[in-house]
Order: structure tokens, then sequence, then C-alpha cells
């Protein structure tokens, strides 16, 4: 068995999702491609995928073996690519991780644009809040929203700075009334953000650079910022939110700011990858687009 090309159509199965899509993007039969998925498994003493009439679903062994099968095919193109004349040209899968928020509300508007430009190139967006080990998990590239980033061995590129802000929706204001000062939150329904350290200490710095925490409470709590907008958008209470998810509300006056006199600690938006001495075609492009975007985004 030529285990590399039997470790190449796994990934080519598992992507396409069925034997029949992966043969017919290569042009052999579903016979020849179930071989040497087969042989493959043999080899391994373990079972990759679970087969149905209707579907194929990857098992735990086959989940852990594509991850580490596809960096090391990635791997290999950039190798190839590195060395050839087409190195600049970006292509294959790239893998992006990127927050929930940022990710669904924000890059989903730009990446049609970006893909366009690079035709031989598929975008797979992974959107989750929770920490992700870009090398063990596969990702290419990672977009991340921090006040500081951790030392790590990850390579990176600030692309923008987002405001960090307080917004209610004029109906909660009318009925419960503006507060004049950070003091006056501790009277009104706060919605807190969960994913941050002390999410019901809420830090504020006047004009003159004086700092207020402020402990707030509130009835309703979250660990994604689309909700937050959602119940503040309801009425619901004064929310912290960062810019880019509320602009256009704010242009809309469907929710308006609070103590807008007074700043929040922002936070820098940064694309980070791994080290690598051979930038990956792929990423730089990435990495280079992303850079043009945010060099002029309303929100910024």
């Amino acid at each position: 068995m030529d285990q590399f090309s039997a470790l190449k159509a796994f990934c080519r199965v598992v992507e396409a999702g069925s034997f029949s899509a992966a043969a017919a993007e290569i042009n052999v039969s579903h016979t020849v491609m179930s071989k040497q998925v087969r042989q493959l498994e043999s080899q391994l003493g373990a079972q990759l995928l679970n087969r149905t009439t209707r579907r194929l679903a990857l098992t735990e062994a086959g989940q852990t073996y594509y991850e580490r099968a596809r960096r090391i095919l990635d791997e290999l193109q950039d190798a190839d690519l590195a060395v050839s004349r087409h190195h600049a040209i970006p292509r294959g899968t790239l893998r992006i991780n990127a927050p929930m928020a940022f990710g669904t509300l924000d890059m989903g508007r730009w990446l049609p644009a970006f893909m366009a430009r690079y035709p031989e190139l598929k975008v797979d967006l992974v959107c989750n809040d929770r920490f992700v080990d870009l090398i063990e998990e596969g990702f290419d590239v990672a977009v991340r929203l921090a006040r500081e980033l951790p030392d790590s061995s990850l390579v990176a590129r600030r692309l923008t700075t987002t405001a960090t802000m307080l917004v209610a929706s004029p109906a909660y204001l009318e009925r419960r009334g503006a507060p004049a000062c950070p003091e006056d939150l501790v009277r009104h329904n706060c919605l807190t953000y969960t994913l941050v350290p002390k999410p019901h200490e809420w830090t504020l710095t006047s004009p003159q650079g004086e700092r207020t925490t402020v402990t707030v409470r509130g009835s309703f709590q979250a660990n994604t910022g689309i909700a937050l907008r959602s119940a503040a958008l309801a009425g619901a209470g004064i929310a912290t939110s960062a810019s880019f998810i509320v602009h256009a509300d704010l242009v809309r006056g469907d929710l308006v700011p609070v103590l807008p006199d007074y700043r929040l600690a922002p936070r820098d938006i940064y694309a980070v990858y791994p080290h690598n001495r051979h930038l990956s075609p792929k990423v730089r492009a990435f990495v280079d687009f992303a850079s043009e975007v945010y060099r002029s985004a309303e929100w910024s």
C-alpha cells in the first residue's frame, strides 16, 4: 500500500463528505477511493470512519488522524511552494479560527472578497470563544481580541483596535433613566460578558484620566457579545460591547452610548500564526488582506 496516497485519499473523503464526491474530484472510481481508505485503516489497526448508507462520520481515532494528516499535507504543500516558481500563489485550504462575534458579524462580510481575489483558495472558518491551540488543532491562522497577548511562540500582527463601550436601548433609558456617572450603574440592570476575569467589575476612565471601578449587578450574563447585543436591543439593560458588534445599531439609533464621556479599556485585534521561516502563501495573503480591510474599518 502507498500510505501517502492513502493518507491523501482519506483527507479528500473527509473534506468532500463522501467516497463518491472525493472520487469524482480526482476522476477515479468510488471503489479505488474506498479501497485506499480500508487499507489505511487495516495498516493502522483502527477504524477511521463510521459508514452508513447516508453519511460518513469520523471516529475519535479518525478525527485525531485527520487533524495530523491535514497538517502533514499542508506543510508538504507549503514546502513545495517555498521552492517553486509559484510560491506567491495562495492555494489549498486555509483554516481560520476567530472569536464567535467577530467571525460571525465582521469577517463574514469581507471573506468573500478575499476568496474572489484568490480563487485557488478554500476557507474553513471556525468560530468559538475558547482558547485554541493552533498547532494541535490544525489551524493556519487565528484572529484574536486581547488587551495583552500572552507570551508564546506564535507570530502576532496587530490589525486594528476595537473600542469597548456601554450601550443601551432608548426605551430602557427612558424607563430607567440614563446614568450620569459611573457610580449610578449600581442602580441599573447591567448585562455582563462572562469570558473576562472579573465580569461584574467595570472600570471606566473619565476625560480627566481618573479611573473608577464599579461592581455591577444584573439579571442576564452571557459568554458571547452577540447575545448581550440582542438583550440590549430588547431593552433588558446596559451592556458592555465591542464597537464592531454595535456600530450599525448605534448608527440607526437602535442603541445609544451610555456615559459616552467615559472610556473602557479597548482591545487590540491580532492575526496570529505559527512561526515559520517560509511563511505559507495562503497565510501571508490572509494577513495582508485583513490588514487592508482594517485600515479603514468604520468602527475602528
